[in-house]
């Protein structure tokens, strides 16, 4: 007895449905036959009937159900009750399992009721588990989250089979067997009150507002309405296609208005038109406007050559869809028109013969984790002013593309792996971006007309690619946005050709933040600031391009950006073609750039560029200007007919010039100034309006096997006729030569006199040299206060110029030079 008391109960084993033999005093393989029997068997009481031998040692034969042992034991004694408990103390456990085990769900919680030990066994999770497999033919417990759905999960405890049996215990259960059992012997199951029924349909005209129907294994061929909130779950063990529910005459499930809330999930449904079905119209399921049903976990394949397989439509249709597998089917997977919305979430859609998804006409789903792949059409198909947000989704290998978005259509597609298709859209008047592409998505936009993109006051770009993107942006028409045109960045790619991109109000095309993009054969002008900006590492290939009439600068080089710039047509911009500035690098290459109102090429601020056979002419300003400690490396290039000097290189900058070919330019061809330096070796320099390469004072470039010929020398010239170089130069240029500050007259440091203005106009003054280097003449622009002699006659004679110049003291070392000193020194500058 005391052993027996001191035993522990034994814990539930899921996958042990044996008992030790030694603890029951009985046989082994007596004991597995019995267990066996009552734990997986659907009758318990066939079982009761077959065990004979362990009912006359458990309980009397005249009693066949009763476990009220509280009842009985009141109307005994004390003693006998006391004898009665000893005789509970002294079985073992695994004996009373086993006699539990031969009880149904409510026979077993009636007998929790007489003691604390029987209380403690009937609590046993085998014991529940096996009763929740005979009633729902199910494997796992089936929980009800918050949000309405029926899930399968793993028993979290033995507690858990009890709780989900007594959750779903009156649901109305679909079994065409056990319900043609009951019509014939309606005693057969009088231990259960379980409503059986043949037919689904049956069920749902049975089943109250916010009922379970249970729905066994099997075909079931029916076309089913539902018009209320119900449930209606497929009891599956682990069998592909268990329940399954088929129409060969049209849909095979209908929400109706009335069905909100309601629940479907763990079912397959299958269309299968019949050849006099086929022109009408059908699919597995249809949701109508105000339906907001869930779908959860179901198989679906509709054959009908018209239709859907899915199709919500109307507003006020909202569905939540998730976990779903729509295949094989012959016409379109999901069509959301009229309005609809919804969430449709992490379902895979395959092997559809039309669109994997249609969403037209004002519907806006939310469409998240999907996988729409190996289609025989488009993989999403978003027209007629259709909408909706895309986010996250896998859409590829579809024949034709994986997006395809065109007539009106607007959608948000974010973080979807996809090469789709935007096409022949107009996307105009957004709030944010007009088409925006990110997080690695890869889709192709054609034919687009995007224009007019604004965010409050601000304005993102008609197009904006990033986070590594690579879409195909091609034939579109970009324009009149309040922001740029393009938007490149955080390490964003794609190939952009033949697009026109105008009339925007920032850049037509922004680089930034390590983003590498290829731009060919584009039209990128008439923007009110820069036609393409590279900043913040930006990077990426320009090839044959035109970029033209901006208001700014046709291209921007900045901060540690390193483009690849070929081929590419530069014109019209209203602050030069080329702008390389703060650390800007770069490779420049077979580009023409031309007619620019100011210079043609500007490489500023420790900026390093490197310029290849380009042709850098007509501008309307400078060729190449460098300043400010700027650098770069010029070869070969053609530099030629630009208003002013060729090449300028000013304020401590040190570029390399090899190879070029500077000439007929409307001052010099090469001017130094202001601390500069560089290197220039065997460049060509010819038939400049002023000298060939101008040194200021103190500059002392590195000066190699340079030809420097044939230019016009029309400063030295001006010189020798007596000419005031104001004539020359009038107020825009700034010719190189010896400039004088007159201290009669007292004039500034900041004002210049010209060697002619000196002998003409300040004869016998007292003149000091300031140094040679690029100015006007103050005396001839009439800004230094004295009226400038030399603008009232074209030239002095050679012997008034002789007889004057004994006259003329020059202070501080300076001296004039004669034509023949100039020629002797350009020919100095000339190492042949």
């Amino acid at each position: 007895m005391k052993e027996g008391r001191d035993k522990q109960r034994r814990k539930c084993n899921t996958g042990d449905h044996l008992m030790k033999e030694k603890d029951c005093g009985l046989e082994s393989k007596e004991v597995e036959r019995k267990s066996d029997m009552c734990l997986d068997s659907r009758s318990t009481r066939l079982t009761r009937k077959q065990d004979t031998k362990l009912e006359s040692t458990t309980r009397s034969p005249s009693r066949r159900r009763s476990c009220n042992l509280v009842n009985s034991s009141d109307q005994r004694s004390a003693s006998q009750r006391g004898n009665f408990n000893c005789y509970i103390k002294a079985v073992p456990d695994e004996v009373l399992l086993l006699i539990c085990s031969y009880l149904q769900e409510r026979e077993l919680c009636r007998m929790a009721q007489t003691c604390s030990r029987l209380n403690s066994i009937c609590q046993d999770g085998c014991l529940w588990r096996s009763l929740y497999t005979q009633v729902f033919d199910m494997k796992k417990p089936m929980i009800k989250t918050f949000e309405g759905v029926y899930i399968e999960q793993e028993p979290e405890n033995d507690l858990c089979w009890k709780k989900c049996l007594s959750a779903l215990y009156h649901a109305y259960h679909v079994h065409p067997t056990i319900a043609k059992q009951n019509k014939i012997n309606a005693g057969s199951c009088s231990g259960r009150k379980i409503n059986y029924h043949e037919t689904i349909q049956e069920a749902l005209e049975a089943v109250q507002d916010d009922g379970v129907i249970i729905v066994h294994s099997g075909v079931y061929d029916e076309q089913l309405s539902i018009s209320k909130p119900v449930a209606v779950i497929g009891a599956v063990k682990n069998e592909s296609d268990a329940v399954v529910i088929q129409c060969d005459s049209s849909t095979v499930v209908t929400f109706n208005t009335g069905s909100a809330c309601s629940f479907l999930g763990h079912l397959t449904f299958k269309n299968c038109p019949s050849s006099e079905s086929q022109a009408i119209r059908s699919g597995c399921i249809e949701i109508v406007d105000d339906c907001s049903p869930t779908i959860y976990n179901c198989k679906l394949t509709s054959l009908a050559n018209a239709g859907a397989t899915i199709y919500v439509h109307g507003r006020g249709a909202r569905p939540t869809l998730s976990n779903c597998l729509i295949s094989n089917s012959e016409n379109v997977g999901i069509f959301i028109t009229d309005g609809a919305q919804g969430t449709y979430e992490d379902c895979e859609i395959t092997n559809i013969k039309l669109a994997g998804v249609w969403v037209r006409n004002h519907a806006s789903p939310i469409m998240r984790r999907n996988k729409v792949h190996h289609g025989r059409d488009v993989g999403f198909f978003i027209f007629d002013y259709g909408l909706g947000y895309y986010e996250g989704n896998d859409v590829y290998n579809n024949r034709i593309a994986g997006f395809e978005i065109r007539s009106h259509a607007n959608p948000t597609v974010v973080g979807c792996k996809a090469r789709g298709e935007f096409l022949e859209n107009q996307i105009y008047s957004n709030t944010y971006a007009g088409v925006w592409i990110t997080s690695q998505s890869n889709p192709t936009i054609k034919n687009n007309e995007i224009y007019d993109g604004q965010q409050g006051d601000n304005a993102l770009a008609g197009i904006q690619i990033r986070t590594k993107s690579n879409p195909i942006v091609r034939c579109n028409r970009i324009h009149s946005g309040l922001h740029g045109g393009i938007y490149v960045h955080e390490e964003g790619m794609g190939l952009i050709e033949d697009n026109e991109i105008n009339n925007n109000t920032l850049a037509g095309v922004w680089i930034t933040t390590g983003s590498t993009p290829t731009l060919r054969n584009n039209r990128i002008h008439s923007g009110k600031q820069v036609g393409v900006y590279f900043y913040d590492g930006g990077c990426g290939i320009l090839e044959e391009n035109e970029i033209f009439n901006h208001k700014y600068s046709g291209i921007q080089i900045r901060s540690g950006s390193n483009p690849c710039i070929r081929r590419n047509k530069i014109w019209g911009g209203q602050n030069g073609g080329v702008l390389v500035y703060n650390g800007g690098l770069g490779l420049l290459e077979e580009n023409e750039i031309f007619d620019n109102a100011m210079a043609g090429v500007w490489i500023k601020t420790e900026s390093n560029p490197v310029l290849r056979r380009n042709k850098i002419h007509d501008g309307r300003e400078g060729g190449v200007c460098v300043f400010n400690y700027g650098k770069g490396v010029l070869e070969n290039n053609d530099i030629f007919r630009n208003a002013l000097t060729g090449v300028l290189i000013s304020t401590a900058s040190f570029p390399v010039l090899k190879s070029n070919r500077i000439f007929d330019g409307g001052a010099a061809g090469i001017e130094i100034t202001n601390s500069a330096g560089g290197v220039l070796e065997e460049n060509e320099v010819f038939n400049n309006r002023f000298d060939g390469i101008c040194l200021a004072t103190g500059v002392e470039p590195q000066l190699s096997n340079n030809k420097v010929h044939g230019n016009r020398r029309e400063v030295e010239k001006a010189i020798d006729s007596c000419r005031c170089l104001f004539q020359v130069s009038g107020n825009t240029c700034y010719p190189m030569h010896d400039f004088y500050r007159c201290t009669t007259c007292g004039t500034s440091d900041g004002y210049a006199i010209c060697v002619s203005c000196v002998k003409g106009c300040h004869a016998g003054h007292e003149v000091k040299f300031v140094r040679r280097d690029r100015f006007f003449c103050d005396c001839g622009a009439g800004s230094s206060g004295v009226l400038c002699k030399l603008n009232q006659r074209n030239c002095w004679s050679v012997a008034s110029s002789s007889r004057t110049q004994t006259a003329v003291r020059v202070a501080s070392g300076g001296q004039t030079e004669t034509p023949a000193h100039e020629e002797r020194g350009n020919q100095a500058l000339c190492v042949s």
